[in-house]
């Protein structure tokens, strides 16, 4: 068993790994090109502000709760979590509005009264249909490593068959529902998952399961509170932490690494954890898996982070959807196109400074010259939201910073990974273990389970449990 395991990335997976693997004892150095611990989970300066840059709310706190546990500490202690009610407010191309309540009796009232009874009887049903989705896969395949696609042969997979998991998303939402908006509402999620609702897997609704039902919630001091934290725990038993330090190479010894080279400074280990973007890993490793399918990146994201002197009546999470929905998908999915009618996220987490963000084409599909165009969409996306509610939104601002595709600086231009396909799904998508090589595992959003806060937590403790098992 591994007595020094250094872990390459101090983003949320690489910190989830390192507090599980001092969970079962081990000696963790965890190195940091950046300054700070976070990874995605970053901030921008706006207008005196520290807005997040990544993720804006937390969903499924538990497993947040587990890292924290496996090294004797209370997530409590560390962290205050408030939740955020409503968790969605949406506002559609006819003026109407539904919030999205996490509580069943108030959105069952929402929905009554804004879409009709039949509507709230489908949406009981819906609600315990994603409840029963999320129970089938939350062990076994959410939070399970898998080595081969036989791993998937297990009675679950037959109870995920009959919930109807392997069908198409949007199909199936249309089985419990018939208001468009609705469907929007429980299946714009899928694009997290870098997938167009119509053909996603509809056991991707497990994402709407925790965004509308298990709670929405947001830590006091901003999500860079989260990665603050789980380093803080860490450092408090025993983690090392070297920042501002870039992994140059990796020292071998037949199959096995036996020590992590920072600049001109070598730092032996008994394995490592790369939770480092996906091809940074493989280029540290020399190899990467052959595949038939290609990977596929998912689409990216325009952000323009505004402080304004004015207020608006939104909540902590706000959609304007446009009048499009399918041509929307087509066109940054298929055709590198920004979107002619997109519908925005609005994050208002702090009074004055709003996260505008727009889905976008990734760099290899798209055909966008950001430098020319970027700033002429940032304009584009200040009257679209002037129009839908936000009346002299650009008068107001004074400051902005606006990111673009070609500013992620991750792998394809989005911030989002590898799309779950159903080639990049469980067993098909990059194992977090690589063929040939004894003493290393991966994490984050590139591998096993995927993309998200969630997944990319549990994905370091599937990195943990790997390096757990190798052998000095």
């Amino acid at each position: 068993m591994p007595d020094h395991v250094i872990v390459v990335g101090a983003g949320l997976a690489g910190l989830s790994a390192a507090m599980h693997l001092q969970g079962t004892g081990r000696r963790v150095t965890v190195v940091e090109k950046g300054d700070v611990p976070g990874g995605r989970a970053g901030t921008v300066a706006v207008g005196g502000f520290a807005a997040d840059s990544g993720p804006t709310v937390l969903t499924m706190p538990e497993y947040l709760d587990e890292a924290f546990g496996v090294v004797g500490e209370r997530l409590s202690d560390w962290l205050t979590l408030d939740p955020v009610t409503p968790a969605y407010r949406a506002r559609f191309a006819d003026g109407s509005r539904i919030s999205v309540h996490t509580d069943a009796a108030a959105m069952e009232d929402e929905v009554r009264t804004v879409c009709g009874a039949r509507e709230a009887a489908g949406y009981r049903e819906l609600r315990r249909w994603l409840g029963e989705l999320y129970s089938v896969q939350r062990a076994h395949f959410i939070g399970a490593n898998f080595d081969s696609p036989l791993d998937l042969v297990r009675p679950e997979l037959v109870r995920l068959a009959a919930l109807g998991g392997f069908g198409r998303l949007e199909s199936r939402l249309r089985r419990f529902l018939r208001d468009e908006r609705l469907i929007r509402l429980f299946s714009f999620q899928a694009l997290y998952a870098g997938v167009p609702p119509q053909q996603a897997l509809a056991a991707y609704a497990v994402i709407a399961y925790m965004d509308t039902i298990a709670g929405v919630y947001y830590p006091r001091g901003g999500m860079r509170a989260v990665p603050e934290a789980m380093a803080a725990a860490a450092v408090k038993h025993g983690a090392e932490f070297r920042y501002d330090a870039s992994v140059t190479r990796l020292e071998w010894r037949g199959a096995r690494v036996v020590a992590v080279h920072v600049g001109e400074e070598r730092i032996a280990c008994d394995a490592v954890v790369l939770a480092c973007e996906l091809p940074d890993a493989y280029r540290l490793l020399g190899k990467s898996p052959s595949r038939v399918v290609p990977h596929r990146w998912s689409p990216s994201a325009v952000v323009l982070h505004a402080a304004t002197d004015r207020t608006w009546d939104l909540g902590h999470h706000n959609i304007l959807f446009g009048r499009a929905w399918r041509g929307t998908f087509d066109e940054i999915v298929h055709r590198g196109r920004l979107m002619s009618d997109p519908s925005l996220l609005v994050t208002h987490a702090q009074d004055g400074l709003h996260y505008v963000l727009a889905p976008a084409p990734n760099l290899e599909v798209g055909l966008v010259d950001w430098r020319r165009v970027g700033p002429r969409y940032r304009d584009e996306l200040v009257r679209t939201l002037e129009a839908r509610g936000l009346d002299g939104f650009g008068a107001a601002v004074r400051d902005e910073v606006l990111v673009t595709p070609a500013d992620w600086g991750n792998a394809a231009g989005t911030p989002f990974g590898l799309a779950h396909t159903f080639a990049q799904t469980g067993p098909f998508r990059p194992r977090n273990v690589v063929r040939g090589v004894e003493n290393v595992a991966l994490a984050g959003a590139g591998t096993t389970p995927g993309v998200g806060v969630p997944p990319v937590l549990i994905s370091g403790r599937l990195a943990a449990q790997r390096t757990a098992a190798v052998r000095r």
